[in-house]
């Protein structure tokens, strides 16, 4: 789950902006490179969010990333809720989800797979640990490549039932 360098300064100026509308910064994910870079930006509300709000924070994070200029090429901005499923972008994110469905995709093989469903039991020791048919896996964090909740609607009547938003 690497990010080029100056993702940093984006994800800075994103959380700047995202704040200032009341809102969370979910996640920053850089797809591509070069000319035909994609900054994508997840941004997520405990009281739910519009589009509106959303084309609200793309175009003021569009005008401070003009300002800054920390990217070095041309991209396209994408500014958006993370959805049902939201990728999972941070050892935070590995925390709060923990007792959700998930599928993970490993940068290489672990245990002869790269390719994990279960359910995530938490984040130990930078190993993100997932129950997978009753048996346990540990993944080591670092080759993790791509990790997002799996929409199961047990998990979305549930999420309702306790007065909140699907997926949260």
């Amino acid at each position: 789950m690497r990010q080029p360098a100056w993702a940093a300064a984006v994800h800075r100026l994103a959380a700047a902006v995202a704040e200032r509308h009341g809102l969370a910064l979910a996640g920053l994910e850089v797809l591509g490179e070069g000319r035909r870079t994609i900054v994508r930006v997840s941004v997520e509300s405990e009281a739910g969010l519009t589009v509106e709000r959303c084309a609200e924070v793309a175009e003021e994070l569009g005008r401070a990333l003009d300002l800054h200029d920390p990217i070095p090429h041309a991209y396209t901005l994408e500014v958006a809720s993370p959805g049902l499923d939201r990728p999972l972008l941070s050892e935070a994110d590995f925390r709060r989800f923990a007792g959700r469905k998930v599928e993970v995709t490993t940068s290489a093989p672990v245990e002869g797979r790269r390719h994990w469903k279960g359910r995530l039991l938490g984040l130990e020791a930078d190993q993100v640990v997932l129950d997978v048919g009753g048996e346990m896996a540990r993944l080591p964090l670092e080759a993790v490549a791509r990790a997002r909740l799996a929409v199961d609607m047990e998990d979305l009547r549930a999420d309702l039932a306790r007065g909140g938003h699907a997926g949260s």
